[in-house]
């Protein structure tokens, strides 16, 4: 009996050490981490890392491992891991992995590996080429025996692989760990998945991922880990962006007086979690205008007085979820049940309700925060082409045709011009100058402009200073530059914008011409025919948003 007894001890304790020596997908997949990761709440589809890893079919490798330089044929797989983070509590965060292959190497649409024979970096496309065709034990088996064979085509954990179409040529396996618990599936030189955060308690969290291929014997070999951060907030994140008509420099934060300032409220929320909900906007512009609340993600806004200023916005989601069994509490002297969770913030409020509204259901109330200083400045607002004349040359003096241009502007007073010229539909630049001024009273200057020869141009003026500019366009008829030379000018009118609208790429155009802004000089002859117009401001139109806040002046200007 009492061997009988001793020998029941000795076969618990061998079970003992042989299940205490067994390794757990945490010493796996933990990427050196040695500090268990606890969790309270599992993650649908995830299972838990203290399960049994199978080390005979996947082999464990420590990172100082020697065999890591034998792994693959060629050089070493590199892995890129993203995720969409940050995510709002509840949502889900999608990560996508990538394998990359080393040089010369490819996959081919079987999932086979393409090997270029003496690659060079000048080698030609069509060259000598080796498959590894690791898929090869497909064709050699019929469907039953394939599928019926689950001594290999198993996971970590002896879980079979999912049998969906094309299963068998997913030569890679990826084995992804967070927060306790691991997740697996099979795939090719990339996978995408998703996580729904509702689980997952708020704050920054490691995403790690480890990739094994098909190995000779039945057995898988490990390639690659890689790891990523990722963030659960209770707080939407949202980011603004700001744009003006005259705005100069968009980074700077410096706008413009009495002109309104775009504001386009931008949710990042790539699962589209908040599709449903209904969302308000909550302004205050630190001006004293007091508080707006709107429906729209973009607003404006017109500052009257300059200075500095700190504007402040609330975004308020009001997301329907399901509603949770209630116990009736005698006590409650109303039908709402009302539970809140405060984020460390204090103010931030996450408020779960059940309310007696027309729609009936439950709401979740997530709130996101956005403040932002922003400086008010004097700028120009307006530019307007009030004369252009043809300057008389004599036939000694005569070489390119000569322009002067009348221009006046309002708001603050110019420091630099630009002049661009371009053909009739004002879409292929000839020429661009760019010239610093100085105007110490009141914004009236003449600029001349010399043509290579006559005909009918395009030209764009921009007035600009440290933080705005603004431009007025007008087409005009340059004829001859003799005695008898005349100069009609056509001022560009609303109906033209249409075929005028991309007057943008003289910004890139870097061939500058010579222009001198010039007094008027009584000994100087002119053409009696001058040309006076209505010009309108099409800066909006001839400089899209995309390209309008680019500044058209340049670091070095031109010889006046």
């Amino acid at each position: 009996m009492h061997g009988a007894c001793r020998h029941l001890v000795i076969l618990l304790l061998a079970e003992a050490v042989l299940c205490a020596a067994a390794l757990r997908f945490q010493d796996v997949l933990s990427n050196g981490r040695t500090s268990p990761v606890t969790y309270h709440k599992k993650i649908q589809g995830w299972s838990s890392d203290q399960n049994n890893w199978n080390e005979k079919l996947y082999p464990f490798w420590e990172e100082n491992d020697p065999r890591w330089k034998d792994c693959w044929k060629g050089g070493k797989v590199a892995v890129k891991l993203v995720s969409d983070s940050p995510a709002l509590a509840g949502s889900n965060v999608t990560f996508v992995v990538t394998l990359q292959f080393p040089k010369c190497q490819k996959e081919d649409n079987d999932g086979n590996i393409i090997y270029q024979r003496n690659c060079t970096p000048d080698s030609p496309a069509a060259q000598d080429q080796y498959v590894y065709n690791w898929t090869e034990w497909i064709d050699n088996c019929s469907w039953e025996n394939c599928t019926s064979n689950h001594s290999h085509n198993i996971f970590p954990d002896g879980r079979p692989f999912p049998h969906h179409p094309g299963w068998r040529r997913k030569n890679f396996v990826y084995l992804f760990h967070t927060f306790g618990q691991y997740y697996e599936t099979i795939g090719r030189s990339s996978a995408i998945f998703s996580v729904n955060t509702a689980n997952i308690t708020l704050g920054k969290h490691t995403m790690a991922v480890s990739i094994y291929r098909r190995g000779q014997h039945s057995s898988y070999v490990p390639i690659a880990r890689a790891s990523t951060t990722y963030v659960v907030t209770d707080k939407i994140p949202i980011f603004v962006s700001m744009s003006q008509k005259h705005d100069r420099n968009i980074s700077d934060s410096i706008f413009i007086k009495d002109s309104p300032i775009t504001f386009d409220v931008k949710i990042h929320d790539p699962s589209y979690y908040l599709n449903n909900s209904a969302i308000s906007y909550k302004w205050n512009f630190g001006d004293g205008s007091g508080l707006f609340v709107e429906s729209s993600a973009t607003t404006s806004h017109t500052f009257a007085l300059q200075g500095n200023f700190t504007l402040n916005l609330t975004v308020q989601a009001i997301i329907p979820v399901p509603c949770k069994p209630v116990t009736p509490t005698p006590s409650l002297p109303t039908p709402t049940v009302m539970t809140e969770a405060f984020s460390n913030s204090g103010s931030s409020a996450t408020t779960e309700t059940t309310e007696d509204n027309p729609d009936g259901g439950c709401h979740i109330y997530r709130y996101g925060y956005y403040t932002a200083g922003i400086t008010i400045v004097e700028g120009i607002l307006e530019v307007n082409i009030i004369q252009m004349t043809s300057i008389q040359m004599t036939e000694s003096q005569a070489e390119n045709p000569l322009v002067d241009f009348v221009v006046t502007c309002q708001g603050s007073l110019p420091t630099d011009v630009c002049t661009a010229v371009s053909d009739p539909t004002c879409q292929v630049s000839q020429g661009m100058v760019c010239d610093p001024i100085i105007v110490t009273d009141e914004c009236l200057l003449t600029i001349r402009r010399a043509f290579d020869e006559p005909g009918t141009y395009c030209i764009n003026i921009t007035l600009g200073d440290d933080t705005s500019q603004a431009l007025a366009s007008a087409l005009i008829s340059v004829n001859g530059g003799s005695s008898s030379a005349t100069t009609k000018g056509v001022f560009i009118f609303l109906g033209l914008l249409a075929v005028f609208g991309t007057i943008g790429a003289f910004v890139l155009y870097k061939r500058y011409k010579q222009y001198k802004p010039i007094e008027r000089s009584a000994g100087q002859a002119e053409n009696q025919e001058r040309l006076s117009g209505y010009v309108s401001n099409f800066r909006a139109f001839f400089f899209p948003k995309s390209t309008e806040r680019n500044p058209l002046l340049k670091s070095k200007p031109a010889i006046v």
